[in-house]
């Protein structure tokens, strides 16, 4: 690993009242320690998972790309300060890194095709193959096997979102693998159980007052999906007698 620790300050917290220094996760947690190189972040939305992950990531010095902000009805100005409360323990000094979120990963795509219309060469990084002319999970798998080869921390927030079952599966692969090499450090906040299989890694739940370790089988998502698809079988059962 190369973020060993993060440690959080809940008594300098600027204000109790306010998200996200009002979630319990983070006023109850002091430190959390990373044992593997593939961490997942677990929780329903507004448990604090991703606010925790860009918290982190700006910490480290890692830049996140975002659309020009509009005009919102009431303004919080503590929204993305949490990093400001937080300490980084390296196992063996700063190392360099990336944040990537699917919502941001079109234009990303539009400006390496700009880019490539005057250096195509560029493309070989990817396949060969502009990421616009691939299907969305052909592109990220091209886009994750070139970008997460190199050293470094790489932060994800919900890499599921455009991707089929049949293609999280796919980056699931890629997730163990790169777990095994060991060179990269992934922590990824994701909804997605297919990912949140993945051999070896630890999962860390925002579902209660502290963020604290879980399996897989106690996971909300996976217990819904198993529920899920035993009901069905259950009724198919059923209509079959």
């Amino acid at each position: 690993m190369h973020i060993a620790t993060i440690t959080l300050h809940p008594e300098r917290f600027p204000d109790t009242t306010v998200y996200p220094f009002n979630l319990p996760a983070f006023q109850n947690t002091r430190s959390i320690d990373f044992k593997t190189n593939v961490t997942f972040f677990a929780g329903e939305n507004g448990s604090g998972k991703s606010t925790l992950l860009k918290a982190v990531c700006r910490k480290c010095g890692i830049h996140i790309w975002s659309e020009d902000c509009w005009s919102r009805a009431h303004y919080n100005p503590y929204e993305e300060s949490l990093f400001e409360y937080l300490d980084i323990g390296w196992a063996a000094g700063r190392k360099p890194g990336a944040f990537f979120s699917a919502e941001t990963y079109e234009h990303m795509t539009k400006m390496i095709d700009l880019w490539a219309s005057t250096d195509p060469k560029l493309l070989d990084y990817f396949g060969g193959k502009s990421l616009l002319e691939q299907s969305h999970g052909e592109s990220f798998i091209s886009f994750f096997k070139s970008r997460y080869t190199i050293e470094g921390v790489y932060f994800l927030d919900e890499p599921e979102t455009a991707l089929s079952p049949k293609w999280q599966l796919e980056f699931l692969k890629f997730l163990e693998e790169m777990g095994r090499d060991g060179h990269a450090q992934f922590i990824i906040a994701t909804h997605s159980p297919i990912l949140l299989s993945c051999p070896n890694a630890t999962i860390l739940s925002f579902e209660r007052s502290l963020i604290n370790k879980i399996t897989f089988e106690e996971t909300e998502h996976f217990r819904v999906y198993r529920d899920f698809i035993l009901d069905r079988l259950k009724n198919k059962n059923l209509e079959a007698t």
